[in-house]
């Protein structure tokens, strides 16, 4: 019994725990809800841990601070609402949304001040047990539109780097909960509103294109009590120009506990115009008038500045000048910083401020190189904060010209030729000299040497130059003359003389026409540079020569003749020239079967005596030609084993060759030589056979390579106008001497392999492996292959002078002998196994049968009698 006390007690816990972990709980949003009069508000309510069906009825009820319970709406029964609110609710200015089963929104649409009160959320129970809450409440306080926003801008129109301040008062009923932000913000011309700065109750915002200037002190805040509210912008710009508003706006915390503001009010008034004049409209940069010196003079200019408030300007100035009568560019004589510190210039140029908006400019000694056109450079900065600064303006003066007067340098150019060429390819030398110089002092000369060629036409189209020095002793090549002065062919030098020379090591025709050397006189100025003083060009100088036409002859000679087919044919080529400088010579050797005929090139020898075997040589015959040098002007041509189709006629050309400077050969005149024929008479060609074998000796199985060699001597037929017939014997040579022999095998003149009728024992196959070898193979040699082989060939050629084939005499080769080993082991061996066999058969029956006699002998042998019947005697 008391068991059962026990798990009762048990149970009832278990179930009162289980009660307490799924208690109902119904929340609403954190209060209290502050609105002003006429927005709407909208409150959350939701349950959780619950009992019963998913989907939960909710109940808005108003209580008022006399405790009064007003009924607002409700999700399940329409007649909720407390007749006092039914129009609201029917209007639904008051009205109620399921966001969820569990969840619920009151809106009310236009919150009035009567609607300052608490609101309870309820949730009818479902639960099996009663536990937790089953309401909620809530606090929403009305309070009016009471915020008033009254701007003032002090100075509406400031210049560029001033500050101007931006007010802002902001009046409002102190109401708890509530919080109050001031917006600045900025519109430039059509662009949208840009915000500038808000302060409000998440401390300073600053906008994004506010945000460098707050961080460096441009951006300031005046806070002053009773709503006043100030901005200060230090170091205006032009962009800071712009219509001004100020926004001020009411916050409170937002619904649900968070730390995120809501905003429920916000008053935006125009503050006004700021203009912003830029300090380059009232900047103002001159300098004096024109001035003339003399060389070593100073030089003084002033340069004046006019601007508000020049106090607040840092200034960075620099000097400008370039040439009189010149489009280049202004170079920088002297450039001072804002903190007057020379950044660029020469020592030699000084600058003094002689009044707070007067620069003067010092140059001392002044030389002809200083002449030019002066002009000065201002830049303005501002500060803009923590000690930076930004350039505001930029102004350049007027120019001024300065006007420096120096003797210039007084000097004769003469020009005139040194070595005059004769022929193309001589050398030629041109002087330039100078005399009579004055007033040079340290300057220095240069050159430029050009060239016009001789024609009716303009000669300024004609005009190039070939080379000059310039002022910095560099070798400038002219645009046509580049390759030729690397090379070496062109050389220009200078003499202590002051005369300058050109040379020209190998005159071309193209090189004839007038020549001029233009001479300058250069004067360094104080920026150490050099400037052109004076230019003077000599008269022209004209370098022409009688071109001489070149002329070549070619003569051969007979030295060997070619009297046989296989012999030797030598022919000299000797030449002789006029009017060719320094040439090389390139021989190329013709053929003609005929005369008249189409020339064939056989072989050649180029101007650097590289052989080269041409087209009409066949590669084959690439030994059987030579063409060498064996003098001066002597070339000598030999073809060695002479055949029917070299008979005909063989002459040289010879080329003479120039080089020129690129060292590329270049064809003066050619010529050919008189013609020299082959000819002799065709006795034929003249045949040997021979026969070899790769070995004597074989073994039963072996394949036996036989060859039959031809050769011709004398002169060799061309491919294709031979053929041969060959037969292979086997058999002594008295039966061949005889005629009773029959070939083992042969092959026709056309190609036709014909084996014997009478040799069908011997495995054997001929092949013909170049146009004059021929080979037998003896293919599984047996014993009966032994003896001696040989060949006989029987030529046809075809005959160029009868144009037929004509048969030739027979010719026998020497015999090649073949010896068959015979192996001891390979004869015996298959007698030996088959008695082994025999042997191991009989043995084996014999035992079997011996096993089987004494097996029925034992068992009818009284001997063998068992014991039991002996026992069984016994007794009795």
């Amino acid at each position: 019994m008391d068991k059962e006390n026990m798990l009762f007690s048990l149970y009832i816990v278990l179930m009162g725990l289980a009660a307490l972990c799924e208690s109902r709980v119904v929340k609403v949003d954190a209060g209290p809800l502050v609105r002003v009069e006429g927005q709407s508000v909208s409150i959350h309510c939701n349950v959780s841990d619950y009992q019963g069906p998913r989907d939960q009825e909710f109940d808005w009820v108003l209580v008022l601070d006399n405790g009064m319970e007003v009924p607002l709406i409700s999700t399940f029964d329409p007649a909720y609402p407390d007749p006092s609110v039914k129009d609201r609710v029917n209007s639904k200015d008051i009205s109620i949304k399921k966001l969820s089963d569990a969840s619920v929104e009151l809106i009310i649409g236009k919150v009035r001040p009567t609607d300052s009160a608490s609101y309870r959320c309820s949730t009818p129970s479902t639960d099996t047990v009663v536990s937790g809450n089953y309401y909620a409440d809530v606090e929403l306080r009305v309070i009016g539109d009471t915020l008033k926003v009254f701007p003032v801008i002090l100075q509406p129109a400031v210049l560029e780097g001033q500050s101007v301040e931006l007010q802002c008062n902001a009046s409002r009923a102190y109401t708890a909960h509530t919080f109050l932000s001031i917006t600045w913000s900025i519109r430039n011309g059509t662009n949208s509103l840009e915000e500038v700065l808000t302060y409000g109750p998440e401390g300073v915002k600053v906008g994004p294109y506010s945000a460098q200037r707050y961080a460096e002190g441009g951006l300031i805040l005046d806070l002053r009590e009773g709503g006043f509210y100030g901005l200060v912008l230090k170091g205006v710009k032009a962009s800071d120009q712009g219509a001004y508003v100020c926004t001020a706006r009411e916050w409170t915390r937002q619904p649900g506990g968070g730390k995120a503001w809501h905003k429920i009010l916000e008053r935006s008034e125009e503050m006004g115009y700021v203009s912003v004049t830029p300090l380059a409209k009232s900047l103002v940069v001159t300098v004096e008038k024109n001035v003339t010196l003399n060389v070593e003079d100073t030089l003084n200019l002033t340069c004046s500045i006019a601007a508000h408030d020049l106090l607040s300007l840092d200034l960075e100035l620099t000097w400008l000048v370039r040439a009189i009568n010149s489009s280049a560019n202004q170079r920088v004589l002297l450039h001072v910083g804002r903190e007057g510190q020379v950044l660029e210039g020469s020592e030699l140029v000084g600058m003094n401020r002689v009044k707070l908006d007067e620069f003067r400019l010092i140059l001392p000694k002044v030389q002809r190189s200083d002449s030019g056109v002066y002009s000065c450079q201002v830049k303005a900065w501002l500060p803009k904060g923590f000690g930076s600064w930004y350039k505001a303006a930029e102004k350049t003066s007027n120019t001024v010209q300065v006007l420096v007067k120096q003797l210039d340098p007084e000097f004769k150019v003469t020009l005139k030729t040194a070595v005059t060429p004769q022929f193309t390819s001589d050398p030629t030398e041109l002087l330039c000299q100078v005399s009579d110089l004055h007033n040079l002092q340290d300057g220095r000369l240069t050159v430029s040497w050009n060239y016009i060629m001789n024609t009716a036409v303009d000669t300024s189209s004609s005009k190039s130059t070939v080379a000059s020095i310039n002022e910095h002793g560099v070798l400038v090549p002219g645009e046509k003359y580049q390759q030729r002065l690397d090379s070496g062919d062109i050389v220009l030098t200078r003499s202590e003389q002051n005369t300058f020379k050109l040379r020209i090591l190998h005159t071309r025709d193209s090189d004839m026409g007038s020549y001029t050397c233009v001479v300058s006189a250069w004067t360094r100025n104080r920026q150490t540079a050099w400037d052109k003083a004076k230019e003077i060009p000599s008269a022209p100088v004209t370098i022409q020569w009688t071109s001489k036409t070149p002329i070549l002859s070619v003569v051969a000679h007979r030295v060997r003749e070619a009297s046989t087919g296989g012999s030797t044919f030598e022919m000299s080529c000797q030449v002789t020239g006029q009017n060719v400088q320094n040439p090389g010579y390139s021989v190329l050797i013709r053929f003609e079967d005929a005369q008249g005929g189409n020339p064939r090139k056989i072989l050649s020898l180029n101007p650097d005596s590289v052989l080269q075997l041409e087209e009409g040589m066949a590669a084959s015959r690439t030994d059987s030609v030579a063409l060498e040098k064996t003098g001066q002007l002597e070339y000598r041509f030999r073809l060695y084993g002479a055949q029917v189709s070299d008979r005909g006629f063989y002459c040289c050309e010879v080329t003479a060759w120039t080089r020129d400077q690129s060292s590329d050969w270049t064809r003066a005149v050619s010529a050919e030589s008189n013609k020299i024929e082959i000819n002799f008479a065709d006795t034929g060609p003249v045949f040997n056979v021979s026969s070899h074998s790769d070995r004597n000796r074989a073994l039963p199985g072996d394949t036996i390579k036989m060859k039959c060699i031809l050769s011709i001597l004398g002169a060799t037929p061309n491919t294709g106008d031979v053929a041969f017939e060959v037969r292979w014997f086997q058999t002594p040579v008295r039966a061949l001497e005889n005629g009773g022999a029959v070939p083992l095998i042969s092959v026709d003149r056309w190609g036709v392999v014909k084996k014997s009728g009478g040799n069908e024992s011997t495995d054997c196959s001929l092949e013909r492996t170049d146009k004059n070898m021929f080979v037998l193979s003896v293919h599984h040699v047996q014993e009966r292959d032994a003896g001696e082989y040989l060949c006989t060939a029987k030529p046809w050629y075809l005959s160029s002078a009868t144009g037929f084939w004509s048969e030739g005499r027979e010719l026998t080769s020497a015999p090649v002998f073949l010896s068959v080993k015979l192996a001891l082991w390979d004869s015996l061996k298959m007698p030996v196994l088959y008695g082994l066999a025999a042997a191991l058969v009989v043995g084996t029956l014999s035992i079997l049968l011996g096993l089987l006699v004494a097996n029925c002998c034992l068992s009818r042998n009284p001997l063998h009698t068992p014991r039991s019947k002996l026992m069984e005697l016994e007794i009795d």
